[in-house]
């Protein structure tokens, strides 16, 4: 296999990986979160659960960001930090990383200040909802960005080389 034959395959790879990333975000984000708070009856169990999974999306989005990352770099050297893609990649990894250690410990902080009582009938409700709501725009900022990123890889896997 020749050289536009890998590279249409590594391209191929980056818009699977960046696909794995977005939709992953979307299921888990807009319909996996939202299902488990209107099915289940316990909104503690809900939101454990609902943790759980973005804890999960959180490490696969880590693990592609730093896979796209190394990708642009091995094929475009020092040339990769005047992509935007590489940008992009590399912010919605930064609004990975905040979300996952810094806003979701703050989160974790208030429920467990709560306890026994759920987080929403203590005093700490007014902070949770602030800081759920700063993760939720941090969460859609990320989204938008990943359908960008597949749009923009999308575009460049389908050019001839």
């Amino acid at each position: 296999m020749g050289r536009h034959g890998m590279n249409k395959i590594s391209q191929g790879l980056a818009l699977l990986v960046a696909s794995v990333w977005l939709g992953g975000l979307c299921a888990i984000g807009y319909l996996a979160a939202p299902v488990l708070f209107q099915t289940l009856p316990d909104r503690q169990l809900a939101g454990m659960l609902a943790g759980k999974l973005f804890a999960v999306m959180a490490y696969t989005g880590i693990v592609c960001a730093l896979y796209l990352l190394a990708y642009y770099f091995a094929q475009f050297g020092r040339q990769a930090f005047r992509q935007k893609i590489f940008w992009v990649i590399a912010a919605m990894l930064l609004l990975t990383l905040a979300g996952q250690f810094g806003i979701q410990p703050i989160l974790a902080d208030l429920k467990a200040q709560a306890m026994p009582d759920a987080v929403m009938h203590s005093v700490y409700a007014e902070s949770f909802r602030t800081w759920h709501g700063v993760a939720s725009i941090v969460y859609l900022v990320q989204s938008l960005m990943g359908i960008v990123l597949v749009l923009k890889i999308g575009v460049r896997s389908s050019s001839p080389v």
